[in-house]
């Protein structure tokens, strides 16, 4: 076995494979790039080794410099995770060149699953189902529209490179054909650098389902059951589970068989997985599903594969590239339960799942459930920032249980006991989708999601007594980051009745007035709007809503939603009156340039410096008249709350 590896990624999954490299005495060498030099992965590991600026392409893209990070911290194998140069054939080769071990399969074998129209053609040949289309070398026009009215319409056009989504179009109608056509080759193009496509019939009640194999360089091939992604947002997956959802025995046997049929067909060695589309609209058959593709790396999914044999896969990855046997034959692999994952983002699922960015001021998870286990893989802590540069997972949370119904509902109720504040995330979506009256039938497919999504997205509407605990939860604070307690500070005599204390939050762009009195047994009353003779909502100190205090800020949570409101600060508002001392980043971003300078005298509104925020910059300026004593440098990247300028103290 290995005395130390280098992990070529970063969040979740180099978290967790340091998680078992630990368990089984294996050093860690963590790398990361500039903007992540306090990220969870580079505490966690024994040695960390930056390698880069923040842009992918310049850090964990650049295969180069991480195999002289390898040799720099004398790790003997490298284990890529998934995504950035996992399946990269020539990184594998350079690997080797360097007398380092790839915990992966061969390059031979990355190479012949990496093209979609190759590796359909070489599973033909090796007897494995694939979809009926077009997997040939012509991309012409004509040919290929001559192909799909063959094949008969609905058919999706398909990069043969790269995966996600991108290049793929659906098209019904034979006049749609040529601009569908084009639109994908412009995409897949754009991408991956390839712009040619394949054409195949689409499956009109498609499911999802992916079975893992595994391996080794001994000639030996396994398969450890399916799993089910079929709900899916933009053909990129939300929830998977294992075993598939009325999966019988019969189907699974003929699945399984052309998994492991097609991984020895390319003598595979490593953790892979075999993709099937499945036609449903008749449950699941042993002649109703196809070849998709073969993912020649870990998925993201792996964690509910785990839960349902006991198997830790990333061990199986280490064994296997140090030269070990499978641990287990086919016969000593078995299922026991049911296992649901979750994959949490910042992302706002209103906004078509668009990706956010925040510090994590302030995050939650529980710390079990009732009647199942519950796992969490999360590739941050508290206090850390989801940055606009890389993929926004915050976690992936993962329920096993006897039955689906239990691991559901176990998932659902983990979910809603999440609360995370700082960043808007997709918590809310995920336990309505656990939820769907489908979903939890088992009736699913990968156009579930689509179609409901506007009831799936759709949040929980801000209810008074959510205003009113936000209210008295800010009432006995002088700052937004003053964390006194409202039922010891809100007091006072009047003599005609207690006193009412004003007080103001913001939800979106309205302004949400308040007036707060404290009473006789230590409640709090609370009065919305200007009517002071209103009947008061009255807020207790053991009142069950939840909440989170942040800068400038309180988040609600009900349930699996989170209600953000805006904090004015009173001490920040006499401060800036005043002069105020200090200018603070108003989210997280990088200093892409500075105009001003240290002694230089500035004006009210004069540009100061310019912030980089999710590919958009951003002018800040001077709130007031100053001298400047200190300011950020340019290329330094910066959490929200940061101080970008300070100023000399007004004499």
């Amino acid at each position: 076995m290995f005395e130390k590896i280098l992990i070529a990624n970063r969040g979740e999954i180099a978290v967790r494979i340091i998680r078992t490299a630990r368990r089984l005495g294996i050093a860690t060498v963590a790398v990361y790039s500039d903007a992540d030099r306090d990220a969870l992965h580079v505490r966690m590991a024994d040695q960390a080794v930056c390698i880069g600026p923040a842009p992918a392409s310049e850090s964990y893209l650049d295969g180069d410099r991480i195999i002289a990070a390898a040799l720099e911290t004398a790790a003997q194998a490298i284990h890529p995770g998934y995504g950035f140069l996992s399946e990269n054939p020539d990184f594998v080769e350079k690997v080797e060149d360097a007398g380092l071990i790839f915990v992966g399969p061969s390059s031979q074998a990355i190479r012949a699953m990496g093209l979609k129209d190759a590796a359909k053609r070489l599973m033909e040949k090796a007897g494995v189902p694939v979809v009926p289309g077009y997997h040939g070398d012509t991309q012409a026009l004509v040919a290929l529209a001559s192909k799909a009215n063959e094949i008969g319409y609905p058919v999706l056009i398909k990069a043969r490179a790269g995966g996600g989504g991108k290049g793929m179009r659906l098209v019904s109608d034979p006049d749609a054909f040529p601009d569908a056509l084009a639109a994908a080759q412009r995409e897949a193009k754009a991408a991956f650098g390839d712009e040619r496509v394949l054409v195949e019939k689409y499956i009109q009640t498609p499911r999802h389902i992916e079975v893992q194999v595994f391996g080794d360089s001994h000639g030996n091939a396994v398969h450890l059951f399916e799993r089910d992604c079929s709900a899916q947002r933009r053909h990129q997956k939300v929830i998977e589970e294992a075993p598939a959802p009325g999966m019988n025995e019969e189907t699974r046997a003929a699945m399984t068989e052309a998994a492991v049929k097609a991984a020895r067909a390319i003598s595979y060695s490593g953790a892979g997985t075999i993709e099937f589309i499945v036609d449903a609209s008749e449950g699941l058959r042993p002649d109703r599903f196809w070849f998709m593709e073969m993912n020649t790396r870990l998925q993201v999914e792996h964690p509910v594969t785990e839960m349902i044999t006991g198997v830790d896969l990333v061990e199986w990855q280490l064994r296997v590239a140090a030269g070990e046997p499978l641990p287990r034959t086919q016969d000593e692999i078995t299922v026991s339960g049911h296992a649901v994952e979750a994959r949490l983002y910042a992302e706002d699922a209103t906004r078509d799942f668009l990706p956010a960015t925040g510090t994590l001021h302030h995050l939650r998870f529980p710390d079990n459930i009732e009647a199942a286990r519950l796992r969490i893989d999360a590739g941050v802590a508290e206090k850390d920032a989801i940055t606009p540069f890389y993929d926004p997972m915050i976690a992936k949370l993962i329920v096993h249980a006897p039955t689906r119904e239990e691991a559901i509902e176990g998932l659902a109720g983990a979910l809603e006991k999440t609360e995370i504040a700082g960043s808007t995330v997709n918590l809310g979506f995920l336990t309505r989708l656990l939820r769907d009256d489908d979903f939890s039938a088992g009736r699913m497919e990968t156009g579930l999601i689509g179609r409901k999504q506007d009831v799936l997205t759709k949040t929980a509407p801000l209810k008074a007594r959510h205003l009113a605990a936000a209210i008295a939860a800010t009432s006995g604070a002088a700052s937004s980051e003053d964390t006194s307690d409202p039922f010891s500070t809100i007091s006072g005599y009047g003599h005609f009745g207690p006193l009412l204390h004003k007080r103001t939050l913001v939800n979106g762009e309205e302004a949400v007035e308040a007036r707060v009195a404290a009473q006789a047994d230590g409640a709090l009353a609370i009065h919305l709007g200007d009517d002071e003779a209103s009947r008061p909502i009255i807020v207790r100190r053991d009142d069950p809503t939840r909440f989170a205090s942040w800068p400038g800020h309180i988040t609600v949570f009900e349930g699996a939603d989170a209600l953000t409101l805006k904090v004015p600060d009173r001490l920040q508002a006499a401060e800036e009156s005043g002069g105020g001392d200090r200018l603070r980043a108003p989210m997280p971003g990088l200093v892409k340039l500075v105009r001003a300078s240290v002694n230089e005298t500035v004006q009210k509104g004069q540009p100061l410096l310019v912030l980089e925020a999710m590919k958009m910059e951003h002018t800040i300026t001077a709130p007031h008249d100053g001298v400047v004593a200190e300011i950020a440098t340019e290329g330094l990247q910066v959490n929200d709350g940061a101080m970008l300028v300070r100023f000399q103290e007004a004499e």
